[in-house]
């Protein structure tokens, strides 16, 4: 199979999980701190076991699909 027809269907995966990664994550936030009268200290907090796997998950899927956008860039 040819890198061009393999690579979109790579791009959709990426974007599905992608998706579901920054959907799982937990938000730190309340309706208030879009106001700026958030608790200082709720936005900083420690990740640990599943919520730091899944937060590099999201790092390394949004590398992946930036670099499989770059690719079909380039080979298009």
């Amino acid at each position: 199979m040819e890198l061009a027809t393999v690579l979109p269907y790579v791009q959709i995966v990426l974007s599905v999980l992608l998706m579901v990664c920054v959907l799982l994550q937990r938000t730190g936030a309340s309706l208030g701190g879009a106001f700026g009268a958030d608790n200082f200290s709720s936005g900083f907090h420690t990740r640990r076991g599943l919520e730091k796997t899944l937060f590099r998950a999201t790092i390394v899927i949004a590398v992946l699909f930036a670099l499989s956008a770059l690719i079909h860039l380039l080979i298009s």
